[in-house]
């Protein structure tokens, strides 16, 4: 078992106001199967809209946002949960006046 905690995984600049967090991965951890990972959005920032073939589970931990689809814009904040499809086009965008931080998971 691997306990730490997430500001011990160093964070990567994506993007202007994105900063990601690999905080349990195959490299560093060993996990076989998903990569979980902790974004942090400054107010007005935005993840790209895009798409690829694995699905994701999102966390929403703190702050308000939208979910974005082809299809609409669903309001998000603390406690949301959220699935993508693989192939499904999205994107997740701060549209508070504080910090949107959710964890996101992907198989490898």
């Amino acid at each position: 078992m691997i306990v730490k905690k997430y500001q011990d995984a160093g964070p990567s600049q994506e993007m202007p106001g994105v900063v990601k967090r690999e905080v349990i991965n195959k490299p560093d951890d060993g996990a076989p199967n998903f990569c979980m990972r902790v974004f942090d959005l400054d107010p007005g920032a935005a993840t790209p809209f895009h798409t690829h073939a694995w699905e994701h589970e999102v966390y929403i931990l703190e702050g308000n946002g939208v979910a974005v689809s082809e299809q609409s814009e669903t309001p998000v904040s603390r406690d949301s949960v959220i699935f993508v499809p693989g192939e499904e086009k999205h994107c997740f965008r701060n549209t508070g006046d504080k910090n949107l931080r959710f964890i996101c998971v992907i198989p490898y």
